[in-house]
């Protein structure tokens, strides 16, 4: 009997105000809700050598909790998408730093294009790549871009 592949084990967290997509800002975020665009990644890599983990938080010291969390979990990518917290947390940024993983930081939009305070993102100095403005697909991209 063949030993089956072994899963790599992904963690997706998501920072404040990503609960409500679909009901805030549609003319920017859209009308995709966080549950839509989960299962819509989930559909997407199904087949794949993936284990995902999701979780939201509105919550900074609950995101640095699962970050840390992701070290027992000895996961092999983290993709997180801090929303504000990326332009503010030095926590966050700090807990990103001890994870050994590649790391992903995630937007939905183009924060280039936005207002000048979102372009100085804290968080980003601490995750090996940054992927914004390809809406859902920036989640789909930070797995694929980073496992295969």
């Amino acid at each position: 009997m063949k030993d089956r592949p072994s899963r790599i084990k992904i963690q997706i967290i998501n920072g404040p105000n990503l609960n409500i997509l679909g009901q805030r800002e549609k003319d920017i975020y859209g009308e995709d809700s966080l549950l839509a665009i989960q299962s819509y990644v989930e559909e997407k890599i199904k087949g794949l050598p993936v284990a995902l983990s999701w979780f939201q938080s509105n919550i900074e010291g609950e995101i640095v909790n699962e970050i840390q969390r992701s070290l027992a979990k000895e996961v092999a990518l983290l993709v997180i998408n801090p929303g504000g917290y990326s332009h503010t947390s030095v926590a966050i940024y700090d807990a990103l730093k001890a994870l050994p993983c590649k790391k992903v930081e995630v937007h939905l939009t183009n924060t280039h294009k936005r207002e000048d305070f979102r372009r100085n993102r804290i968080t980003a100095g601490a995750v090996d790549v940054i992927i914004e403005g390809a809406g859902k697909d920036s989640y789909l991209l930070a797995i694929l871009s980073q496992t295969f």
